[in-house]
């Protein structure tokens, strides 16, 4: 049985962490990247972090204001390999918030995959509600790519002159969202009063569903 003293953590080069959350984590596309990390038994990687600044101004602002709205990154690939211990997920976040730069971490676990954060739960995190529902553009054949990636900064009508009958519109699935301060005690105090969300008790799934 493998347990997590057989494990180390490791930051790992965008490039990598890309190949293998592209292959393995359920959304199979790239997203936003800064900082990311692996899990290894031996050589071998067991799991990927991705951690990148959130493509909207608001929730960077909106978290605890303007000026930490540059102190901001979002957890948002977290794959490990199913041959791992049940405790692996909250072992490797926790070593990964050793060797970060930033003080303020959110994440999302995604209601239409049956996620509500469990992972987030156990370790801590501060749940603040679900995201607001909205439109996402979409483009045909660009649909593996996350829409920042094609739309960033462009208004509607843009969009629409770029891609034309290729671009739709899709349904955002309502996600909760976690938010964590690291830092020693008084740093964390002093988040925790400009936190801007309201502290909500953490979700749960119906008996009868599946932990996520």
């Amino acid at each position: 049985m493998i347990d997590t003293s057989q494990l180390r953590v490791e930051r790992i080069e965008r490039n990598l962490a890309i190949e293998y959350t592209k292959k393995y984590h359920y959304l199979h596309r790239v997203s936003p990247c800064s900082m990311a990390f692996g899990l290894f038994q031996g050589d071998e990687i067991k799991g990927v972090i991705i951690y990148g600044v959130p493509p909207s101004s608001t929730l960077l602002k909106g978290i605890c204001g303007e000026d930490e709205a540059k102190n901001v990154y979002e957890l948002n690939r977290l794959w490990t390999s199913d041959d791992m211990p049940k405790n692996t997920e909250s072992f490797f976040i926790a070593q990964t918030f050793k060797m970060l730069d930033r003080d303020i971490i959110v994440s999302y676990a995604d209601s239409s995959q049956n996620h509500i954060g469990y992972v987030y739960q156990a370790t801590n995190w501060i749940y603040t509600g679900t995201s607001r529902p909205f439109k996402d553009p979409m483009v045909k054949g660009l649909e593996h790519q996350h829409h920042a990636t094609y739309a960033h900064g462009m208004t509607k009508k843009q969009l629409e002159e770029k891609y034309g009958d290729r671009l739709y519109w899709k349904n955002r699935p309502l996600k909760h969202r976690y938010i964590i301060f690291l830092g020693d005690k008084r740093r964390k105090r002093e988040l925790k009063k400009k936190l801007k969300y309201e502290v909500l008790p953490y979700p749960k799934l119906p008996a009868t569903e599946m932990p996520k």
